[in-house]
């Protein structure tokens, strides 16, 4: 039987910011948990991840996640170790992928603590991981997939439907339908025309819509003239320096676009021959995902053309990653490794080789939060801290917003304007404020929507429409 009290919608990430998604709907005495992302960017979020969950997790029945990306399935080791064991419902994609993320993520939690022990750059004695492997290996076997365009029972009249989101292999939004009322997530959605993925999908309409707004303020760029001009303008001048170019991109789908990217660039003779090398075994393995999902990936597009490419190296070893940026290694070269917003891992050790050289150019290639190096390097740092020490950036920073695979404003409208029926009531959330406010305001005055971004820790109820005047 439905639940005769109304449901709610509480924002516990991803509100005020534009990481940490978590959206909580009550149904009665049943918690399900949309999404569970870490905090990423400013300290003020990030100490978050530390803090005791605001409700019990093992309260929490069922979590559903939109996609595999870390501020959306980075903190679901955290709750199982705080008592979670419910089912993880996903796409199949997102099982795949979230494997691949939260292996890396509890490995480089483990090895940071490890290092700033070492190192004694922590403020803790001694530095603990925020989780383990061994807190990993209990989550993944909860991550329960569920078709995408299909209705889940998920028990006491509550119904769960995904539909492609067009972001990342397996990404999907959420349609909750509680009985009494319905609310669709958006999830990261992706642009129109994705450079690999089929396009996102229509999903129902529900009465309450969580839109995010990572780009809720902005237009992508219309490439004038040749497509990825600046990437490759920046590949000419570095090389003709006798530089190499660090490609920090997100290892899920990022390495993929951007290996598309150079693919073309190269057999148009836009860029000159030099080792490109694809520096992340995260990279790597969500590589051999995406080369066996072909239902998800365009149909005009062969994802072995980009292993064909001249010169093309997958570095595994810690201990070749190293001797990239060494210098003891001469020449030119390409570098891509993650993380896209300089966050850690391998990317710290180039960065640190490789900013003092005017010689070298950093590309920066797409969303950069505040709070992140990549953010600090895109307003102009002239120096970043990085394992307790500064380094000089003397580099040359550019950057190619061709990349992103996030929806802009205008494609975002679009979406919501494609619901049927309408919303009721649309919750604008996962962006920085000015970017939520300014995609709200277009809400109203182009949709004529009810548009209001929430404040973490808000609590909406989400009654019926059509018996909000009993």
């Amino acid at each position: 039987m439905p639940p005769t009290s109304p449901a709610s919608l509480t924002f516990l990430g991803a509100a005020g910011t534009v990481t940490g998604s978590k959206n909580l709907v009550t149904v009665g005495a049943r918690r399900i948990l949309v999404d569970a992302g870490m905090f990423q960017g400013e300290k003020k979020w990030r100490v978050r991840n530390w803090a005791d969950f605001e409700v019990a997790p093992d309260t929490i029945g069922d979590i559903v996640l939109t996609h595999a990306h870390m501020d959306h399935c980075g903190y679901l080791p955290a709750l199982v170790r705080q008592g979670f064991d419910g089912p993880v419902w996903c796409t199949e994609g997102t099982r795949l992928l979230a494997e691949i993320v939260l292996r890396d993520a509890g490995y480089l939690a483990e090895r940071d603590a490890v290092d700033a022990a070492r190192g004694g750059w922590s403020r803790h004695n001694p530095p603990l991981p925020i989780y383990t492997g061994a807190d990993v290996e209990r989550a993944l076997p909860l991550l329960t997939p569920v078709e995408v365009d299909a209705d889940a029972d998920l028990g006491d009249g509550v119904t769960l439907r995904f539909t492609r989101a067009g972001h990342i292999l397996g990404s999907a939004s959420v349609t909750l339908d509680t009985g009494a009322s319905s609310v669709l997530f958006s999830g990261d959605l992706g642009r129109h025309d994705h450079p690999v993925l089929r396009p996102l999908g229509t999903p129902p309409g529900a009465a309450y819509v969580v839109v995010e707004s990572t780009y809720g303020d902005r237009e992508h760029p219309d490439p004038l003239g040749m497509p990825h001009e600046a990437f490759a303008d920046a590949i000419r001048r570095a090389v003709a320096r006798g530089g190499s170019v660090l490609v920090p991109a997100f290892a899920v789908d990022r390495v993929e676009v951007v290996l598309r990217a150079l693919t073309q660039l190269r057999e148009d003779g836009r860029i000159p021959t030099v080792p490109i090398y694809v520096n992340s075994p995260m990279a790597s393995a969500a590589l051999a995902v995406y080369r066996r999902s072909v239902s998800e990936l365009r149909p005009d597009l062969d994802i072995n053309d980009f292993f064909r490419i001249s010169d093309l190296v997958e570095i595994h070893s810690a201990e070749e990653s190293m001797a990239l940026t060494s210098g003891r290694r001469r020449g030119s070269s390409i570098i891509l490794t993650s993380s896209g917003m300089l966050n850690g891992g391998r990317v710290l050790h180039h960065l640190e080789r490789m900013l003092p050289d005017a010689r070298n150019a950093v590309v920066l290639t797409g969303f950069q939060a505040a709070g992140t190096r990549g953010r600090a390097l895109a307003d102009g740092a002239t120096e970043l801290k990085m394992h307790g020490h500064y380094v000089p950036v003397r580099a040359e920073i550019v950057r190619d917003d061709e990349f992103s695979v996030h929806a802009d404003a205008s494609d975002l409208l679009d979406w919501l304007r494609a619901l049927d029926p309408a919303p009721a009531t649309v919750l604008v959330n996962h962006g920085e404020p000015e970017a939520s406010e300014a995609l709200a305001a277009r809400i109203r005055r182009e949709l004529g929507l009810t548009a209001v971004v929430p404040a973490h820790g808000e609590r909406v109820v989400l009654p019926d429409p059509g018996r909000a005047e009993d």
